[in-house]
């Protein structure tokens, strides 16, 4: 007993050590930030009114390393995400903004269930955008030795937009990764797709009103296209050489015609509404993630569509639960 009570105390007097640590080592990594920072034409008075309240969130550190995208299987996180019950307040969040949301699809050529999906499964349609501090938990990843040259950028950029004033600092509080708004757009993303739609001089991402003009706006111009299909569940053939097999959301490899592939799919009359020259790629998400997974099930053949989804967030799940939640709402909305 007492070896165990002195195992506890040990445990806890090193955490509180190793917090301590990083806090102050975190505080002296500040101090590096502001040189950069001041470099890229951000005033000292805007760097010193955001930066310092900054915070050290190991939390942060621990959402990093523990994400659905890694441990659930397909079915479960597909199943969660475009429930009957997330149909229903898609369905409903529709009829109280239809004026809204129908003017941005005719002017953006977006549909509106892809927009409906989006922002379903980003933040329950707005319902949980994320009580985390953007800054402190930007700061920690920046920090943090994993990502730190990606989330130092959209740090920088993050102060570039407070700094000019189109972004109000105060409402920053969203996902644990700096994401922001209804959408959960990244600072970058900001930068290079949201519009101040309302013209009131600044970018409120917690408005429908400038939301989801920047959100048809941002699959505009990486390439969406309208009533073009995203993928197909399908069923392989033992015999296809596993080079065609994506099993990851980096970049997918091996891209191929719809007639190519009809070789390796057990029924392919599925893709017979489709031109057989359209490119194409095979995914298998669960294979190498989920321990004892089938290498060929579940299996699915994605298009163009799909990889612009792919493009808002680097998740073969994420994508394949987007689509699927567009058509759960085609024909109900």
């Amino acid at each position: 007993m007492k070896l165990i009570k002195f195992s506890i105390i040990f445990l806890l007097l090193f955490t509180k050590h190793s917090f301590s640590y990083e806090v102050n080592d975190f505080n002296k990594w500040k101090l590096n930030l502001k040189k950069i920072a001041i470099k890229n034409n951000i005033s000292e008075n805007t760097f010193d009114k955001v930066m310092s309240n900054a915070k050290y969130l190991p939390k942060v550190i621990e959402y990093d390393r523990f994400q659905p995208e890694f441990y659930e299987d397909t079915k479960t996180y597909i199943g969660k995400r475009t429930s009957k019950q997330k149909q229903t307040k898609g369905k409903n969040f529709y009829k109280d903004n239809k004026n809204i949301i129908d003017l941005v699809e005719v002017e953006f050529d977006i549909e509106k269930e892809l927009l409906l999906a989006l922002m379903g499964i980003e933040t329950n349609f707005g319902t949980y955008v994320g009580k985390m501090d953007i800054i402190s938990s930007l700061a920690t990843l920046s920090y943090d030795q994993r990502r730190s040259e990606f989330f130092t950028k959209e740090l920088i950029t993050l102060l570039k937009l407070i700094e000019n004033e189109k972004i109000d600092y105060q409402t920053l509080y969203g996902s644990w990764a700096g994401a922001f708004g209804f959408f959960q757009f990244m600072p970058s993303t900001i930068t290079n797709y949201a519009i101040d739609y309302n013209k009131d001089e600044m970018i409120n991402l917690k408005d429908n009103d400038d939301a989801y003009p920047s959100a048809a706006n941002y699959l505009n111009q990486i390439g969406w296209k309208k009533n073009e299909p995203c993928f197909y569940r399908i069923e392989l053939n033992e015999n296809i050489p596993k080079k065609y097999l994506n099993i990851s959301a980096k970049k997918l490899h091996n891209k191929k015609k719809i007639g190519f592939f009809k070789k390796y799919i057990k029924d392919p009359s599925i893709l017979n509404d489709l031109d057989d020259n359209v490119n194409s790629a095979i995914i298998t998400p669960d294979k190498d993630i989920i321990p004892g997974a089938e290498t060929l099930n579940p299996a699915y053949i994605v298009f163009d569509n799909y990889e612009v989804i792919l493009k808002w967030n680097r998740s073969l799940r994420f994508a394949l639960a987007v689509c699927t939640l567009k058509d759960k709402f085609k024909d109900e909305i």
